[in-house]
């Protein structure tokens, strides 16, 4: 494979948010390091990860200007030295947190890229490295869900929400998926047992209602600030496990007050480049069960909705407004 000495890339030169992503032309293609592949990018995934970077909320994110980006799919280009396996002409997925994939080529550690399944398309497998695990960590592992547990999975219409929907429906549970009305429908069709308005009315009321004033075992939280006092609150008292994997909207004021007093339940954060570094064996457990998932047909191809690569600020920043179903990929 040719391999040209630079190429279109998205840019971030802020961190006022993704409206200061820039296209740019002639951006120098990278070289792989020991240990690094470099793949031609077929597809890139757009994730809160990317939002968070945008705006400087990202524990040890890169400065700008960085080409923008966490997760890329595509043909190995090149390989660093010290690499025998992925091999030049291997289609593969990963995740490089200090970005990179909105770009025509984008370097990756080589032990942290997963082959494509097979008769997938590279676009179809976004998802595989990010979404995926972090619903299949927050709901198992971490979660400790269990069959005819109640569990309520806010952003449910999102990439992760609608995988976490699939896999505890799996697991025997019943859902309670926090949606705004226009994607109602959608996390029915996933077998959502109860949609709610994530937008208006008393969350946890209609919550503590459905379950008969017991609350859920279990609640996914990845949204706004104000919702992490409601979805507190509309988990069962003392047995009730809320995991908070991201903050799409803004940070959450909680005291030890509130928990003392107001909510008594067991609060987890999740970042799963935190989870893979710090417990890589826990990790290695859930890629076993969600390829094990995928085997059995629970999870399937993705179907992401594609942009093209300038269109990128367009496409985080209806995300990062919750105006976005499923999961987005930028085609570079």
């Amino acid at each position: 494979m040719s391999i040209p000495s630079t190429m279109r890339a998205l840019r971030q030169t802020s961190l006022d948010g993704p409206q200061d992503l820039r296209l740019i032309p002639d951006a120098p293609v990278p070289a792989p390091g020991p240990g690094e592949i470099l793949i031609r990018v077929a597809a890139a995934g757009v994730n809160f990860v990317d939002i968070s970077q945008s705006r400087g909320t990202f524990a040890g994110g890169p400065q700008p200007p960085y080409v923008a980006g966490i997760e890329g799919a595509g043909e190995v280009a090149a390989v660093g030295e010290g690499v025998s396996s992925p091999e030049p002409g291997d289609h593969v997925i990963g995740v490089a947190i200090g970005g990179g994939a909105f770009a025509e080529y984008m370097l990756l550690p080589a032990a942290a890229a997963l082959p494509i399944p097979a008769g997938w398309t590279d676009e179809q497998a976004l998802g595989l490295v990010v979404n995926w695990p972090t619903a299949l960590a927050a709901l198992k592992p971490l979660g400790d869900l269990t069959a005819g547990q109640t569990v309520l999975i806010q952003a449910a219409a999102g990439g992760t929400g609608q995988a976490a929907v699939k896999m505890a429906k799996h697991y025997g549970a019943t859902v309670i998926a926090a949606a705004s009305p226009d994607k109602h429908e959608t996390v029915r069709e996933l077998g959502a047992d109860h949609v709610i308005d994530s937008r208006a009315g008393d969350l946890a009321a209609e919550v503590l209602a459905l379950t008969g004033g017991a609350g859920a075992d279990l609640v996914l939280e990845s949204s706004r600030g104000p919702a992490l006092d409601a979805a507190l609150a509309a988990a069962k008292r003392v047995t009730g496990r809320v995991i908070v994997y991201g903050l799409a909207g803004g940070e959450a004021a909680i005291t030890n007050w509130d928990l003392v007093y107001k909510h008594q339940v067991h609060i987890i954060g999740l970042n799963i480049g935190i989870l893979i570094r710090s417990a890589p064996h826990i990790f290695g457990e859930v890629m076993g069960e969600l390829f094990g998932l995928l085997t059995a047909g629970v999870l399937g191809p993705a179907q992401p909705t594609t942009h093209d690569l300038s269109e990128g600020p367009k496409a985080l920043t209806e995300l990062e407004a919750r105006a976005t179903t499923g999961k987005l990929a930028l085609t570079p």
